[in-house]
C-alpha cells in the first residue's frame, strides 16, 4: 500500500491476528525485515514503499507474508519485473525461509527455469486445469503433454546465436467463459487430432507412479508430425498492375 509505512503494514496483522502489543509488533516487524535482508530495518520501518527499490519491496512483501508464521506460503510470481540477479536472491531467500521455518511453499510462475532446481513436484496448468503433474526430475526428463513441451521450448537458450528468433506458442489462450469443445489446448497444439477437439481428456496416471497427464496423444506415442509453417498450403496471390504514370515505373 503506497500510502502506508512499511512498519504499519507489517505490524497490522501481528496486532489483529496474533494479538501482539504495539511494542511487541514493532520489535517483531523489525526482526522480520532483518531476516529478509533489509539493511537498517529500524529506518525502513518508518519509510514508505516508494523509497525502496523493486527488489527491496519484494523482500518487504515476503516479510509481510511470513509475519503470522504460516505453514503454507503461496508465492504467486514472486520474481516478476525483477532482473535476473535479484530474481536469484529472492528465490534463495524464499528457499532459506522455507527450510528454517519448516514451511511448505507453492511457487506459481510461467518460467519453468525458475522452478527447475527449487521444487519437489510440478503441476502444469492450462485453461484453469492441471494438464500434467509429476516429480520435478521426471517432468523435465520425460514430459508427456504438448503444452509442457511448448513452455520449455519458449525458454531462451544462451547457446543460440545472436538474433535467433524465440519460439512462441501460436494462437491465443482459450476463452474461459465460453471454452472450446474438447481439449483446451487443441486449437494451439501441433499434434491435435479429431478426438482432441471433441472430448476433453482427463488427468490419468502414466507409466511412472506420480506422473499424471491429460492428453489422448502424449509425447513419445505414435503421432503424425507437427504442422509447421513450411507445411502450410500457399495461398495464390493475384497482383494487379496499375497503368504507369508519365515517366514512372508501373506500380504493383
Amino acid at each position: 500500500n503506497p500510502v502506508m509505512t512499511i512498519g504499519k503494514q507489517i505490524t497490522e496483522p501481528l496486532r489483529l491476528q496474533v494479538g501482539m502489543s504495539r511494542k511487541e509488533a514493532r520489535l517483531t516487524a523489525i526482526a522480520l525485515l532483518r531476516s529478509v535482508g533489509i539493511p537498517e530495518p529500524e529506518q525502513r520501518f518508518e519509510e514508505y514503499p516508494h523509497l525502496l527499490s523493486g527488489g527491496m519491496r519484494q523482500r518487504v512483501m515476503i516479510a509481510l507474508a511470513l509475519a503470522c508464521g504460516p505453514k503454507l506460503l503461496f508465492a504467486d510470481e514472486p520474481t516478476t519485473a525483477l532482473d535476473v540477479t535479484v530474481q536469484a536472491q529472492i528465490l534463495n531467500l524464499l528457499q532459506d525461509n522455507q527450510a528454517d521455518r519448516y514451511m511448505a511453499m507453492v511457487l506459481v510462475t510461467h518460467d519453468l527455469g525458475v522452478v527447475a532446481g527449487r521444487t519437489d513436484e510440478i503441476a502444469v496448468m492450462y485453461g484453469g486445469r492441471i494438464v500434467e503433474q509429476a516429480p520435478t526430475s521426471v517432468l523435465f526428463s520425460r514430459m508427456q503433454h504438448p503444452y509442457t513441451e511448448a513452455l520449455l521450448r519458449s525458454i531462451p537458450r544462451v547457446e543460440n546465436p545472436s538474433h535467433t528468433r524465440l519460439e512462441v506458442i501460436g494462437g491465443r489462450p482459450p476463452d474461459l467463459i465460453n471454452p472450446p469443445p474438447g481439449c483446451a489446448f487443441s486449437v494451439r497444439c501441433p499434434y491435435a487430432q479429431d478426438d482432441c477437439r471433441q472430448e476433453a481428456p482427463i488427468l490419468r496416471e502414466g507409466a511412472e507412479f506420480g506422473h499424471r497427464f491429460a492428453c489422448f496423444h502424449p509425447l513419445g506415442a505414435h503421432r503424425p508430425a507437427p504442422i509447421t509453417p513450411a507445411d502450410a498450403v500457399p495461398v495464390p496471390v493475384t497482383v494487379t498492375k496499375k497503368p504507369p504514370v508519365d515517366g514512372q515505373e508501373p506500380v504493383g
